[in-house]
């Protein structure tokens, strides 16, 4: 079989209008053929990627497709699949004017799968990468149903609540982070900086250093000494954190140390949580089968904890019994979720409760951030502060007895 290349072409379609776009073919006579077939009117057939039109992707820093591209893109795809628009003239038109080029590139391909015969799942199926699995699912429910529009209005709705939960969280957490980064280096650079120069001057003067001041020197050597090491250590475990943060043996120790910690636990535990009943309803209100929902809403929860109780709760599920009951044997769902879940199914509206537990949890996320914040600020302000003045106190105390030492 011969190789194929992507092909840009330009094409008039029945109404006399220009249509541009991309597609997989052996050569540019291949191309022309397909376009015929499909009643269009090529114009011109270049190969992508060649010459001054080659693209430079530098590994790590391409673009990257974020959620809030996927929300928009749902919402504008939902109102042109309303308004009567073909599925190739929506694709075609979301690709034209969809700001992020890598989200604009992968709309082409799925838009060039469609054309020659892919449905829409399994087009968006061929890049996982981009599209989560949550998505997919939904829109092949959608498809079956026959309500494609209503579907893709739920997908961005579910997008863009989790855009604005991670919002709110980063938001709280900026402030704190920031200022223990300046501590850091403000401590790093009196350690390396400051603290020598004193050093050479006590040295000159003669006399032995009070108790902290020696420290203080102590640690400052140290700090000389082992820099180099402590630097290249950060830059590697940033690295392997990045590339490993995923694998399920780091995420086995991970995620549980999450629910435990003292003060963030609790809020980690909400996101979680938020994240599960707001999954999972948007699937079941989609129309997509129970069991295939469960599949997929443990992992976009975030954490390994709620994926191990969902996988109980499939089982149970499988063998006939109801949602809600294994979730009692699971302490990350607080009672109140299990109640209102088992409701749920006995009124036949669980979609609806798993709506109502979410709405719920991302208040309680709002207010668990706005209070670790309030909270976080004059204690991140003392601990620094605190580190800070001792260090000068203990940098200044013997100046107190230089004037002993001249006479």
């Amino acid at each position: 079989m011969a190789a194929t290349a992507t092909f840009e072409y330009q094409v008039r379609d029945r109404a006399g209008k220009l249509v541009k776009g991309k597609i997989d073919a052996e050569s540019p006579a291949a191309v022309a053929t397909k376009l015929t077939s499909m009643g269009y009117a090529p114009v011109s057939i270049e190969q992508a990627g060649t010459g001054l039109n080659r693209e430079i992707n530098i590994p790590g820093f391409g673009e990257k497709v974020k959620l809030a591209d996927l929300a928009v893109m749902c919402r504008q795809f939902a109102t042109m699949i309303n308004s009567g628009l073909t599925l190739l003239r929506a694709l075609t038109i979301l690709e034209e004017q969809t700001q992020n080029k890598a989200l604009a590139k992968v709309v082409g391909e799925v838009r060039a799968d469609v054309e020659v015969g892919s449905s829409l799942s399994a087009s968006l199926a061929k890049h996982e990468d981009v599209f989560p699995p949550l998505m997919i699912n939904m829109i092949k429910a959608g498809e079956l149903g026959g309500f494609l529009d209503s579907t893709l209005l739920q997908i961005a709705a579910n997008f863009e609540a989790e855009v604005k939960l991670r919002q709110k969280v980063k938001s709280a957490m900026t402030y704190p982070v920031v200022v223990l980064v300046m501590a850091i280096l403000a401590l790093t650079a009196m350690l390396l900086f400051i603290v020598p120069v004193f050093e050479g001057l006590f040295t000159s003067l003669g006399g032995e250093l009070p108790l902290p001041t020696r420290i203080l020197v102590a640690l400052s050597s140290l700090l000389k000494l082992l820099s180099p090491v402590i630097l290249v250590a950060l830059v590697v475990g940033g690295i392997m954190w990045r590339k490993y943060k995923r694998h399920p043996k780091v995420r086995d120790v991970v995620d549980p140390m999450k629910l435990k910690m003292p003060v963030f636990g609790s809020l980690f535990q909400k996101i979680a949580l938020s994240r599960f009943s707001r999954n999972l309803g948007s699937m079941i209100a989609a129309g997509v089968p129970i069991l295939q929902a469960l599949d997929i809403v443990g992992d976009t929860s975030g954490n390994v904890v709620i994926a191990r109780a969902v996988a109980d709760v499939k089982e149970s599920v499988r063998t006939g019994e109801s949602l809600a009951r294994p979730l009692t044997q699971h302490d990350v769902f607080p009672p109140m979720v299990v109640q209102m879940m088992a409701v749920g199914e006995d009124t036949g509206s669980l979609d609806t409760m798993l709506a109502k537990i979410s709405e719920f949890y991302d208040q309680e996320v709002e207010a668990t951030t706005e209070a670790l914040t309030s909270l976080i600020e004059p204690i991140m302000i003392a601990v620094v502060g605190g580190l800070i003045g001792a260090m000068l106190i203990a940098l200044y105390m013997p100046i107190f007895k230089v004037f002993e030492l001249v006479k």
